[in-house]
């Protein structure tokens, strides 16, 4: 695949103009009401081709309408189903992602049938075609799934489908175009596509409405020329915007050369296409490192999100992000966001810090250096972004992330030195006034210090550890231990 092509996959502006000129064919799904009149009729010829994958890179064809083809493949009606869909294909390959998958989903829950659908020769077009191609492969998937329904007595509700861009929408119009009162029993959208999606009704567009627990990752919604590759809005009960939903580490052109390193020419692909499948391989990451499951936290936007405030768990205010996800059903759609590590496995811990300032003079921009120690590991030196003007009487809350559980917190050493201009202006002081090399050092006198850990909820105060109060002089390290309250609390709650 060349770069322009690669390029073209992500920005789609070859194709987004013509689909713009004219909405004719418009994608759209059935009403509840209109369900029983569409309801997908024999004989159905698919468009799509079904391939129940049975380890490796081996996939064995089935056919609706040649049942014996389920019993020859070894479908197992007994067990659940899963079905992965992909998205547009500009070389009309079979990404390989898909196998990957496959794979885990098998290696994780070896009592599935997982089942891929390729529709390449529909989604190997101009974009706005393969986007009105979305809803006859979603009655190829409502087909297949009314045939187990009714010839082998399969619930759907032990169906997931799992769609990557497009194909999280031909998930949705499966769930929408399925006869009778059973949903679907989860969808996941894997960065859903945005293009010609964006902003339309919940009923032409994957929606919670589509299955009975609906989830969705976000990971590219960059606007690109006015649009953006994944879909902004939620579309789901739970949306998830990994490192604000826009863009993700180790996905920058800068990574290039890693990318070429790993992957040779295919690397430029890679770089490219990144951001977009990164909702894959987050998910695949879940299935493969059970002991590692990332966590996220529901919140207004990511601003709020990385200024600390939003780590609460309580009434499901969090939820692990992948296949074990808790599947609680909600009247509104609920956006969680998270921060994730640039190589698999993504998870990093979340700590949210809470300082108080108690400051006579104010002060610009004081840089400041935090170090935490756990009865596991030492945080290091970790940098606080403080860009706003210390003074009076201020509480600051902010959010770090780490690669490692630290365990219990115990102790935090606190290190801070003045801004260039605020220090130039000390030493023009000490100059002017005779007095001046008499004069203290500039100190701050901090408050209330607390840090939360987002993955236990446990919230740590901290207290100065020599009886000379909360006042740290600049370039001065001042270490603070676990508060006693903290300690009895935690002997008190294991009583």
């Amino acid at each position: 695949m060349s770069l322009l092509k690669t390029l073209c996959l992500l920005l789609l502006t070859c194709h987004l103009i013509d689909g713009r000129k004219t909405r004719e064919g418009r994608v759209g799904k059935v009403s509840p009401e209109e369900r029983v009149v569409l309801k997908v009729k024999e004989p159905h010829v698919s468009s799509a081709v079904f391939r129940l994958f049975l380890g490796g890179e081996d996939t064995c064809t089935l056919d609706p309408l040649q049942l014996h083809t389920l019993t020859s493949c070894g479908f197992n009606s007994s067990n659940p189903l899963i079905i992965i869909t992909h998205g547009w294909s500009v070389d009309g390959m079979m990404e390989s992602w898909i196998l990957r998958l496959a794979r885990a989903l098998k290696s994780s829950r070896v009592d599935t049938n997982v089942v891929i659908t390729d529709w390449l020769s529909l989604a190997h077009q101009h974009y706005p075609r393969a986007v009105k191609s979305t809803r006859t492969v979603g009655k190829d998937i409502a087909h297949l799934l009314q045939t187990l329904q009714e010839e082998y007595r399969f619930p759907v509700r032990k169906a997931h489908l799992i769609g990557y861009s497009l194909g999280a929408h031909i998930s949705g119009f499966a769930g929408s175009y399925l006869g009778g009162s059973e949903k679907i029993g989860r969808i996941t959208g894997l960065d859903p596509a945005g293009p010609l999606f964006e902003g339309i009704s919940a009923t032409d567009r994957l929606s919670p409405d589509d299955a009975e627990f609906v989830d969705a990752i976000h990971t590219f919604t960059r606007e690109r020329l006015g649009f953006s590759v994944g879909i902004k809005q939620a579309v789901a009960h739970y949306d998830f915007y990994p490192n604000g939903g826009d863009f993700q580490p180790g996905c920058n052109l800068q990574n290039l050369y890693d990318h070429l390193s790993e992957h040779g020419l295919l690397g430029f692909e890679q770089t490219v296409k990144c951001a977009h499948e990164r909702s894959v391989h987050l998910f695949i990451d879940s299935l493969l490192n059970k002991d590692k499951q990332s966590m996220a936290y529901r919140c207004t936007d990511n601003s709020a999100f990385v200024k600390g405030i939003c780590l609460d768990c309580r009434k499901n205010r969090c939820n692990t992000l992948g296949y074990d996800i808790k599947k609680v059903r909600t009247g509104r759609s609920k956006k969680l966001y998270l921060q994730t590590g640039s190589r698999m496995p993504f998870k990093l811990f979340h700590y949210q810090f809470r300082i108080q300032f108690i400051n006579q003079m104010e002060m610009d921009d004081p840089s400041i250096t935090i170090s935490l120690t756990g009865t596991k590991e030492d945080s290091g030196d970790l940098t606080i972004p403080i860009n706003e003007k210390v003074s009076g009487n201020t509480t600051f809350t902010f959010l770090i992330t780490l690669d490692k559980d630290l365990g219990d917190l115990m102790l935090l050493k606190f290190y801070w030195e003045s801004s260039a201009v605020w220090r130039n202006m000390w030493n023009q002081l000490q100059t002017i006034f005779p007095w001046g090399k008499q004069m203290e050092k500039p100190q701050l006198t901090l408050g209330k210090i607390s840090v939360k850990a987002g993955e236990t909820q446990e919230r740590t105060s901290f207290c100065a550890m020599e009886n000379d109060g909360q006042h740290v002089e600049e370039s001065q390290e001042k270490v603070f231990v676990r508060c006693k309250e903290n300690t009895t609390k935690k002997t008190q709650k294991r009583l």
